[in-house]
């Protein structure tokens, strides 16, 4: 009848604003979840950064110290009328100015380059080096590992194909994929070496040495990134669930099981594909691009 209808319909409204509501709120949580990741991801950076600010830094305040110097060895020259003496300490100030402009240059480049990482750019492809980017976020990733918790020695072999060149990307999302895959290359090393530090402690010639080695080839106007560890490997059970949301093998708040998937998501976005090889002590993850 009519009265049960209404009632009928009233309660179809009410779940149906439950289901919003519930529907909100997961999204809110996924949006948290890739936030998290993506400041984990930033953590990482910041550490390797902070590493590498130093060396340019460094450089800035040796020459500076230096070229102050001279500039005191110039006024005495020039006091005394030595115009030889004064020509060649001008000119070695000049090269040191110019040393000094070269790593301050650097310096700002870094920080630009975190800032892009942290708020994102305008998600536009550019021309991109790609050798470059991978050396830099390799690089920063070895180091953010080495300034955390737990670091490890790693051997970095770099297998990079010179007429590579400039490849189509948005790169401060590209930049993750290297960071995130360099990241869990380095946690599976370190789980690897914890399980054989008992036979290590044994026989200390035999020990676990770890080593990351990336590759870049292009064949066929297809562009290939290959990074490689000699850690454990992925057992085959979890294998096809490693690029799923949400999936982690950390324990505890350690993951959020999204580090993959959002690698994946972005290699799909510059309309590439990532495939997983592995076996005990080998894992290869594979970036297929169109070149």
């Amino acid at each position: 009848d009519l009265q049960e209808a209404e009632k009928q319909t009233l309660m179809i409204r009410e779940e149906r604003d439950r289901l919003e509501i519930a529907l909100e709120k997961l999204q809110a949580t996924q949006d948290q979840l890739v936030q998290q990741e993506k400041l984990a991801s930033l953590g990482q950076l910041t550490a390797g950064i902070a590493h590498e600010i130093k060396n340019p830094l460094n450089f800035v305040n040796n020459f500076s110290e230096v070229s102050e110097e001279m500039m005191s060895e110039l006024i005495e020259a020039l006091d005394k009328g030595d115009i030889d003496e004064s020509m060649a300490l001008s000119k070695d100030i000049g090269a040191n100015l110019r040393k000094i402009h070269e790593h301050g240059s650097r310096a700002d480049g870094i920080v630009k380059s975190m800032l892009q990482h942290s708020r994102g750019g305008d998600g536009k492809m550019e021309p991109t080096d790609l050798n470059t980017l991978i050396k830099e976020y390799v690089n920063l990733s070895f180091h953010g590992m080495r300034a955390g918790k737990d670091p490890i020695d790693v051997d970095i072999q770099l297998e990079l194909e010179e007429n590579v060149g400039e490849v189509p990307l948005i790169g401060e999302d590209f930049s993750r994929v290297i960071l995130n895959l360099c990241n869990n290359a380095f946690d599976a090393m370190r789980e690897k070496l914890t399980a054989d530090s008992r036979q290590l402690s044994e026989k200390p010639e035999q020990g676990y040495k770890p080593k990351l080695t990336v590759r870049t080839q292009t064949r066929n106007g297809t562009l290939t990134i290959e990074i490689e560890d000699n850690g454990p490997g992925i057992p085959d059970e979890i294998k096809d669930k490693i690029l799923q949301p949400f999936f982690t093998t950390k324990k505890g708040t350690q993951g959020t099981g999204l580090g993959l998937s959002i690698t994946n998501d972005i290699i799909k976005a510059h309309g590439g594909s990532l495939d997983v090889h592995s076996q005990p002590g080998q894992t290869v993850f594979s970036i297929k691009l169109n070149n």
